[in-house]
């Protein structure tokens, strides 16, 4: 713990120690220590003592061996891939058509697939933007109820033929026709 997180506990201890005139003889008792052991799969968490606390955060096994998350990304130059490096020194001097420069004629011209290349490589990297799982989902939620409408439709179809029928057999047979009721309108979420 740094000293600027036990501060609020000082401060708060130094306002008891004013507020009761007693207090001020009795020794503040020692904070108990704190060790932190990352624990893998089912390993087992070592037992706390009287005198320390004991947390495990516990990892999948797959995680032992491997440097830990915080660690493992680096935006230093000294962590950039040779070929990289090998890839800008190419670039160095190159004007023209679809160079991105402002030498030469049509340097201009390459800086908009430079634009576009580095859009769609942003856009496949990044981890909260999938197109094709929203448009999936959205899909899914669309087609779960085409078959209920459907059953529905179906039904009032259905039925429309069994009034149909039975007002054609009324009439053939010289009965009055009894006045249908309007069918009943599809109901739409």
């Amino acid at each position: 713990m740094t000293i600027f997180a036990r501060l609020p506990a000082a401060l708060a201890l130094g306002a008891a120690l004013l507020a009761v005139p007693g207090a001020a003889q009795a020794q503040p008792t020692a904070e108990p220590k704190v060790n932190m052991v990352i624990v893998y799969g089912d390993d087992k968490c070592p037992e706390s003592t009287g005198d320390e606390i004991v947390v495990c955060p516990r990892l999948n096994e797959s995680e032992r061996f491997r440097i830990p998350p915080n660690l493992r990304g680096s935006d230093s130059p000294a962590n950039e891939a040779w070929n990289n490096k090998v890839m800008a020194y190419e670039t160095v001097g190159r004007g023209g058509i679809m160079s991105c420069s402002p030498v030469g004629p049509g340097g201009s011209t390459g800086c908009t697939a430079q634009l576009i290349n580095a859009a769609y490589a942003e856009k496949k990297n990044n981890p909260d933007l999938k197109m094709s799982q929203l448009i999936a989902a959205e899909r899914a939620k669309r087609l779960s109820t085409i078959d209920e409408d459907a059953a529905e439709t179906q039904a009032r179809v259905e039925q429309a033929e069994k009034d149909y029928i039975a007002r054609e057999q009324a009439a053939q047979q010289g009965q009055p026709i009894a006045q249908e009721p309007p069918l009943p309108a599809p109901q739409r979420p």
